[in-house]
C-alpha cells in the first residue's frame, strides 16, 4: 500500500470541492487545476495549491505535469474530461502517481459501448438488440436510438420512430459525438418506449472483492440527460434488486474491476426485464443518493482502494436506510426547451433549513458561461420515506435565494410535488407526459408582494445611503405631498408585470402602501406559463390594487422582515444594478425598478430570428431569397457541446441572412429575416 499525502484533483466545480472534501477528512493536501474561465472559482481558491492549465482541463500531460510539480501522490478524475481516459490514466501512473480509479483496461473496454456490450453479454447481462451499422435498421426496427459509441451523458444521441429521419439523425449524432469525444462512431440499439433508468452502483478492490450498493433510478431526463435521481427505485423490489446486482457484479468481475463504478441498466416498465445499457468507469454526479441511503463514503472507498487497501466487507454487511432525492440545478431556461442559460450568479445563497445536502460548484458573484457544463449544483434530501425527502427537497429548492441566471429551479420543484412523480410513476417519458410547470405564473397578489417588498427595501437602502439627515424617516416633508411612487417590473414567464407602489410614511414609523398592476397583463402572463392562449386583451385593463399599512419590522443589507397587507414575511433581498432579487417564502422574483423617462432602443427587425441560446454558428443551411416549408431547418447551431436546429414555423422566403458558420453569437442575437408566406382567405 501507498500513502497519499497530497492528492490533485483532474477537475473542476462541484465535484472538485466534493472530493476535497473526504481527502481533507482523511488528512491529504488537496491540490487543483484550472482553465482561464475557472480562475475565480471557488474550488480554485479552496485548494492548498493551484495550477493553472493554458490548454484546459483536456490537456492530459499539462496536467501529470502540475501532479508532478506539486509534489502530489495521486491524481483523482473526478468525472467528465479525463475521467474515462485510458492513455490519462497510464500517463499519470507512468508519472508514480497512484492512479484513483478503475484500470486502464477496464476503462477501454468499458469506454466503447460496443465493446462493454460484448462483455455484457459473455457475462450473461440480457442486452437489447443493436446494429453497428447505422444505415441499417432491421435488424433493430424503430424506434430505435443512434447512439455514440465513445462517452456518455446524452451528447450523440438521437431518437428515432420515422425510417425517414434516420440519415439526418445519424449526421447529428456524428457532429455531436465527434466534437464531444473526439470519435464519431455510431450505432444502432432498439428503443424501449416506456421504461426506468436504473444503475448499479459497484465496488471493487485489488484483491478480487466486489460488491454492489443497491440501485439509483435515474429515468426522469431532458435530451437524455439526467435531472431527477433517488435510491432506491420504487420498481425494484429485494428480488429485482438482487437480480441486478449479481448481473452488475458478475460483470465487473469479468473485466477485474477495481474502484468505484456504475452498470447502467434499463428497465422495461411493462414486463419487468432489464437490459444492460452501459458501464461507468467513474464516480457519477448522483452517487450522493447511495451514500445517503448506505452510509458508505464511495470517495473514501475510491481512496482506500487506490492505495491497495481491501474493501474490508461484504455483500452482506452492505445495508439500506431510508430514502434519497437528488436534483440537478441548472442554468438552462425550461419554458425554452431546456436551453443553456449564462449570465453571472448574482445572488446564491442556499437555506440552512430545511437540511439538505449541497453539492456546489459556485458562490453569489460566479461567472456562468459557455465553456462548461451549465450544472450550479446538485442538492440531495434523504429522510426515512420518499414522501419526505420530496418534499424536503422541494422546500429546500424553494427557499434557495438565487438570481442573475435563469434556472431549472422551478422545474423541479414541479416536477417534485407532482402527484405523478409522489406515485411513483416516473418511467423516461416523464417529461413529455406528465408535462411539469416550466415556468412561474405569479398571481396578481405575488407580483404585488414581491414589488412591495421591492420598494421597502429600496427606500431603506436609500436612507442608510444619504450623506446628510440620514435620521429623517423616509418620505417625510414639512408640508403634505403627494406620496413617493416607483414603477417596477416583475419578471414572469412572459412580458414583465408593471406594479406602481405608492408609499407615505405614518408617524409610526410604518408607511402606507398602495400596489397596483394591471389584471389582463398578468393573466396574459400566468396563461403563457401554462403554455395556453391568453385570448384578446382588454383595450382598457382592469387594475387590481391593493392600500394597507406595511411595517418594516426590520431591515438588512440583504433583506427585510415586511408586514403588509396583513401579511408578515422575511425576504432575501440582492441588488444587481437595476433589479433587486426577492425571495419570500416561496422562490425568488427579479423586480427591476423602471427609469421615469425611457430610453430609445433598438429591436429585432419584423420577421427577425433570435439566437435562442449563446453558442457557435455550425451550419447555415439557407440563402437570402429563398422559399422554404414549415418545419426545415435554417440554421444549426451549437452550445455547450448541444446541437439546436432554427426551424421554419411555417411556409416562407428567407429575406435576408445576418450570420456565417463560425460566427459566436450570444443569445437574442439576430439570425436571419424571415417573411412567412401570406395564408389564402377563407372565401
Amino acid at each position: 500500500m501507498k500513502a497519499v499525502h497530497t492528492l490533485l484533483v483532474a477537475n473542476r466545480g462541484e465535484i472538485a470541492r466534493r472530493v476535497f472534501r473526504t481527502a481533507r477528512a482523511m488528512g491529504m493536501r488537496c491540490v487543483a487545476v484550472f482553465a482561464d474561465a475557472d480562475a475565480r472559482a471557488p474550488f480554485v481558491a479552496e485548494a492548498d495549491a493551484a495550477f493553472r492549465l493554458p490548454g484546459g482541463y483536456l490537456d492530459g500531460d499539462a496536467v501529470v505535469a502540475a501532479a508532478v510539480a506539486a509534489g502530489a501522490d495521486a491524481v483523482h478524475p473526478g468525472y467528465g474530461f479525463l475521467a474515462e481516459n485510458a492513455g490519462f490514466a497510464r500517463a499519470a501512473t507512468a508519472a508514480g502517481l497512484v492512479w484513483v480509479g478503475p484500470g486502464p483496461e477496464a476503462i477501454e473496454t468499458m469506454g466503447d459501448k460496443l465493446a462493454a456490450k460484448a462483455a455484457a453479454e459473455a457475462a450473461g447481462v440480457p442486452t437489447l438488440p443493436s446494429c453497428e451499422d447505422p444505415g441499417d435498421p432491421s435488424e433493430v426496427g424503430f424506434p430505435l436510438m443512434v447512439k455514440a459509441a465513445a462517452g456518455g451523458g446524452g451528447k450523440g444521441m438521437r431518437l428515432v420512430s420515422d425510417p425517414a429521419d434516420l440519415p439526418e439523425a445519424v449526421a447529428a449524432a456524428r457532429r455531436e459525438a465527434l466534437a464531444g469525444f473526439g470519435d464519431d462512431t455510431v450505432f444502432l440499439e432498439r428503443y424501449l418506449p416506456r421504461c426506468r433508468h436504473i444503475e448499479v452502483q459497484i465496488l471493487g478492490d485489488g484483491h478480487g472483492n466486489v460488491v454492489h450498493l443497491g440501485e439509483r433510478e435515474c429515468s426522469i431526463q431532458r435530451r437524455h440527460q439526467k435531472i431527477i435521481e433517488e435510491s432506491p427505485s420504487t420498481a425494484v423490489d429485494d428480488g429485482l434488486r438482487a437480480a441486478m446486482g449479481d448481473a452488475a457484479v458478475r460483470l465487473a468481475s469479468l473485466i477485474g474491476y477495481c474502484s468505484a463504478g456504475t452498470v447502467e441498466l434499463l428497465l422495461d416498465d411493462d414486463t419487468g426485464d432489464f437490459f444492460f445499457l452501459e458501464v461507468n468507469t467513474r464516480l457519477q454526479v448522483e452517487h450522493p443518493v447511495t451514500e445517503e441511503v448506505t452510509g458508505i463514503d464511495l470517495v473514501r472507498e475510491q481512496l482506500r482502494v487506490a492505495t491497495g487497501e481491501p474493501l474490508g466487507y461484504t455483500q452482506a454487511d452492505i445495508a439500506f436506510r431510508g430514502h434519497a432525492v437528488e436534483a440537478r440545478l441548472y442554468a438552462e431556461d425550461p419554458a425554452a426547451g431546456f436551453l443553456p442559460a449564462v449570465g453571472t450568479l448574482a445572488a446564491f445563497a442556499p437555506p440552512s433549513d430545511p437540511a439538505v445536502r449541497w453539492d456546489s460548484g459556485v458562490a453569489a458573484g460566479s461567472e456562468v458561461g459557455l465553456d462548461f457544463d451549465p450544472m450550479l449544483a446538485k442538492v440531495i434530501a434523504h429522510a426515512p420515506s420518499r414522501a419526505e425527502a420530496a418534499g424536503r427537497l422541494a422546500l429546500a429548492l424553494e427557499h434557495l435565494h438565487i438570481g442573475g441566471v435563469t434556472t431549472n429551479r422551478h422545474f423541479l420543484v414541479a416536477t417534485l410535488r407532482s402527484d405523478a412523480f409522489l406515485a411513483g410513476d416516473t418511467t423516461t417519458d416523464f417529461i413529455d407526459r406528465v408535462g411539469p410547470s416550466r415556468a412561474v405564473a405569479l398571481s396578481p397578489a405575488e407580483c404585488r408582494y414581491a414589488a412591495v417588498a421591492a420598494a421597502m427595501w429600496l427606500q431603506a437602502a436609500d436612507r442608510q445611503q444619504a450623506a446628510t439627515l440620514r435620521w429623517m424617516p423616509s418620505g417625510w416633508r414639512h408640508g403634505r405631498l403627494p406620496p413617493e411612487r416607483v414603477e417596477l417590473a416583475v419578471a414572469t414567464a412572459a412580458e414583465p408585470v408593471t406594479v406602481t407602489v405608492s408609499y407615505r410614511p405614518r408617524r409610526d414609523g410604518s408607511f402606507t402602501v398602495r400596489a397596483e398592476c394591471a389584471v389582463d397583463a398578468v393573466e396574459q402572463a400566468a396563461t403563457t406559463a401554462a403554455g395556453t392562449s391568453g385570448g384578446d386583451r382588454a383595450e382598457q385593463p382592469a387594475v387590481d390594487a391593493v392600500e394597507a399599512t406595511a411595517t418594516i419590522a426590520a431591515w438588512r443589507s440583504d433583506g427585510l422582515d415586511l408586514e403588509w397587507d396583513g401579511r408578515r414575511v422575511r425576504y432575501a433581498v440582492t441588488a444587481d444594478g437595476a433589479r433587486l432579487h426577492v425571495t419570500g417564502d416561496s422562490e425568488t422574483v427579479t423586480v427591476t425598478e423602471l427609469p421615469r423617462f425611457g430610453a430609445p432602443g433598438r429591436g429585432l427587425a419584423a420577421g427577425g430570428f433570435a439566437a435562442p441560446m449563446p453558442g457557435v454558428i455550425t451550419e447555415v443551411r439557407v440563402a437570402a431569397g429563398e422559399q422554404v416549408a414549415a418545419g426545415s431547418t435554417l440554421v444549426v447551431m451549437e452550445g455547450m457541446k448541444m446541437e439546436h436546429h432554427v426551424s421554419a414555423p411555417c411556409d416562407g422566403t428567407v429575406a435576408e441572412v445576418l450570420v456565417a458558420p463560425g460566427d459566436q453569437v450570444d443569445n437574442g442575437s439576430p439570425l436571419l429575416v424571415f417573411e412567412p408566406a401570406e395564408q389564402p382567405r377563407d372565401g
